[in-house]
């Protein structure tokens, strides 16, 4: 399976960026196919180790027999607890690691839903055993709540008009497919970028129905104090949602990005930024792998 479940991107722009420690403790937050991981797995030594999580349990499909390499079945957002649980504590992790893209295996398997390009069920969550699919999202959120999903999340452009198109179509017949959610918005739907337009809707409801934005804000919390003094963050983003998050954070240490000073005006933050702007495939790169083309990597290393 590991070879078609996802490409990694940047990769070796993120192992680079994580400066490893042979000996040292690291976390791959988003194990998906595993390639980070093998390549972090492949610069430790014997003393070193490697803790993997993903709340999708088909990546277990990818894990290989290693000792020093340990798969947590959980969403980051528990990180700190996770590692606990396995006696690592706060200030001992040397480097962690996110992919935040959705992998080509979840894109590629129709029956998930995170689609728009086969007709399939409409569900989109990454943890299978999650009550709360977009199924339940389109059929039972108001007027209102969608159009706060679509405008926060997709920063689409007249969400009333498209919420209101979900609306009247459901009140005629359950949307239960992705055709048929795709058939409810055609009203709403562009003649122009209409690709486009339906990316942003499945991405608004893809982030709303796993609660990955604040799913982000924790893990990143959480990064800085299990973290040891030098150690690094590599965050791969792929829209700007995600991406402001993690440069706001950088560069102040809080996810609106405001700074702090200290007495003599210099910038107080609890990060060092290693590269000054976000980091981008090369040409090569998207050619090889298209999905990369919209990847962001940033880089820091804890004060």
């Amino acid at each position: 399976m590991t070879e078609t479940y996802h490409i990694p991107a940047l990769a070796e722009e993120t192992i680079e960026g994580l400066a490893i420690n042979p000996d040292g403790i690291y976390v791959d937050l988003t194990f998906g196919g595993g390639g980070h991981s093998r390549l972090i797995l492949s610069e430790l030594s014997e003393k070193g180790c490697l803790f993997s999580f993903d709340q999708d349990a088909d990546a277990k499909a990818n894990l290989t027999d290693d000792e020093r390499h340990h798969f947590v079945e959980s969403n980051f957002r528990f990180l700190r607890s996770q590692l606990r649980l396995r006696g690592i504590g706060d200030g001992e992790v040397d480097g962690i690691i996110a992919d935040l893209g959705v992998s080509s295996h979840h894109f590629d398997t129709a029956e998930r839903g995170f689609s728009f390009k086969t007709d399939a069920p409409l569900d989109m969550r990454m943890n299978q055993r999650a009550p709360f699919s977009a199924r339940e999202l389109v059929n039972t959120y108001s007027a209102e709540e969608l159009a706060r999903v679509l405008r926060e999340y997709g920063e689409l452009d007249t969400t009333w008009k498209i919420a209101s198109c979900i609306v009247r179509y459901r009140e005629q017949k359950e949307i239960t497919t992705t055709g048929e959610l795709i058939e409810a918005v055609a009203p709403c739907t562009p003649k122009k970028d209409g690709a486009k337009f339906l990316t942003k809707l499945f991405q608004a409801l893809r982030i709303e129905v796993n609660g990955e934005m604040e799913a982000l804000k924790m893990a990143l919390e959480q990064s800085l104090k299990v973290l040891k003094p030098g150690g690094r963050l590599c965050v791969i983003s792929y829209h700007s949602l995600e991406d402001r998050l993690v440069k706001n954070f950088i560069k102040a240490g809080n996810f609106e990005g405001k700074v702090e000073k200290d007495f003599y005006g210099n910038v107080s933050s609890p990060w060092e930024a290693v590269s000054r702007k976000a980091i981008v495939p090369t040409p090569e790169e998207v050619e090889r792998n298209p999905r990369s083309r919209s990847a962001k990597l940033r880089v820091a290393e804890k004060n």
